[in-house]
């Protein structure tokens, strides 16, 4: 009976305790993905740091970049990050290692109304290289392993426009360009024969299309789209989600999903800024969402 009370006691103590953690946030801490040059990468989401304490209640909102995208799945599934807009099969690696970590809640709508986008296989110009066919026996590059559209989706998806050849023995040589934005660098390099990033599909290859990193590659002056061919698209690949850590305060959870549903039309400037070039607006998202892409990287490669 006394061990009943006791751990009854113990228990309300707790609750009592997290309670009180949760009403006494002071940080709301952002984890930014690799892939693209980090002071562009805080310069971004600045209007973050700056709107979010009032929005939110909290003393500070502090940006977390990571060199790779695995430094941000392991700052979400470690409780240390609070927020961050993963690639779809970052949300799957954390979803297979602990599905109570992270909740997706939102997504980015197209300009034409998709919430999808396209692994896009790119090469130089100058190369002469027109479609897979010319790329038999060379070298590809991906952006990173934990990539969607720079990994997981062209290995699971190309097979079948290679003859049912699997991409290891169709290339001759495959390799990590160490994100999108160095992975395309790359390529202009000679790096790469070829390499896979990720765009809308939407408007434009010539423009780097309406977002994506060719378009922000473009927009920031370090990329001639003239310099490019597009060797290969995927089929439409589930826009990746905005996730928050689950056991983050419910208010505080609210309050941020609503400014952000809120943001294209209150900020469209920031909302640009943080989304990498023109989307219409963010749709609510659940785990489902992301079924075939848990699935994809499940049979792939594991977690």
């Amino acid at each position: 009976m006394f061990r009943k009370i006791l751990f009854g006691a113990v228990s309300l103590v707790a609750m009592a305790v997290g309670a009180a953690q949760a009403e006494d946030l002071k940080e709301f801490r952002i984890g930014l993905i690799g892939g693209e040059n980090e002071a562009d990468r805080l310069r971004n989401f600045q209007c973050l740091v700056d709107q979010l304490p009032s929005v939110l209640g909290v003393e500070k909102v502090s940006l977390f970049p990571a060199a790779d995208y695995d430094g941000t799945v392991q700052g979400l599934l470690g409780g240390t990050l609070d927020y961050a807009e993963l690639g779809a099969s970052g949300y799957a690696k954390i979803y297979l290692q602990n599905d109570k970590a992270v909740e997706p809640i939102l997504t980015t709508v197209q300009t034409d109304g998709a919430t999808g986008y396209y692994s896009i296989m790119v090469a130089r110009k100058d190369s002469g290289i027109k479609s897979l066919a010319d790329l038999k026996g060379k070298k590809l590059g991906f952006a990173d392993p934990d990539s969607t559209s720079g990994y997981l989706i062209p290995v699971t998806s190309l097979p079948a426009d290679l003859g049912n050849t699997p991409v290891k023995d169709y290339f001759g040589e495959t390799g990590f360009g160490g994100g999108h934005e160095n992975l395309v660098l790359e390529v202009l390099k000679g790096t790469f024969a070829a390499g896979t990033t990720w765009g809308s599909g939407v408007g434009e290859f010539s423009e780097g299309y309406t977002s994506g990193n060719l378009r922000k590659m473009v927009d920031k002056g370090i990329l001639d789209m003239d310099d490019l061919v597009e060797i290969w698209k995927s089929p439409l690949i589930p826009n990746g989600p905005i996730v928050v850590r689950t056991t983050l305060d419910a208010d505080i959870k609210a309050k941020f999903k609503d400014f952000m549903l809120k943001l294209p039309e209150t900020d469209a400037a920031c909302f640009s800024a943080i989304q990498g070039g023109d989307f219409k607006s963010f749709t609510e998202v659940t785990p489902e969402f992301y079924a075939p892409i848990i699935a994809a990287r499940k049979a792939q490669i594991g977690g």
